[in-house]
């Protein structure tokens, strides 16, 4: 190949070396939307317990059931019961919301898992 002609090549494949990164970033956003409409279940929980069959069995209206966790402490909210942050309860326009006071990192949820 003569020198003239591999500037040739070079000039040629250099707009195909620019766009790559474009092209790979459009392909990962249509990747992306995909998943984006897909519903997920956020849920709150305020605490937990465990309780033998027989004392579940005996609750009735008006039953109390302790938890775990004190008053004022954080509320752990959950993306398919997965801890994703921590938060508490708001009232907005007569219906129970959460103001989230600390989002999980992704690496933390890493870390959480090993």
């Amino acid at each position: 190949m003569t020198e003239e002609n591999q500037e040739q090549a070079e000039d040629a494949a250099a707009p195909e070396a620019e766009n790559a990164p474009m092209e790979a970033k459009s392909a990962s956003a249509k990747n992306l939307e995909v998943v984006l409409d897909i519903p997920v279940r956020l849920s709150m929980e305020v605490g937990n317990t465990n309780i033998p069959i027989r004392k579940l069995l005996q609750l009735t209206k008006g039953s109390i059931v302790e938890l775990t966790r004190t008053a004022g402490e954080p509320l752990d909210v959950l993306v398919n019961g997965t801890l994703v942050a921590q938060g508490e309860v708001v009232v907005v326009n007569d219906k129970f919301g959460v103001r989230l006071l600390d989002v999980i990192s992704p690496e933390q949820r890493i870390q959480s898992i090993n």
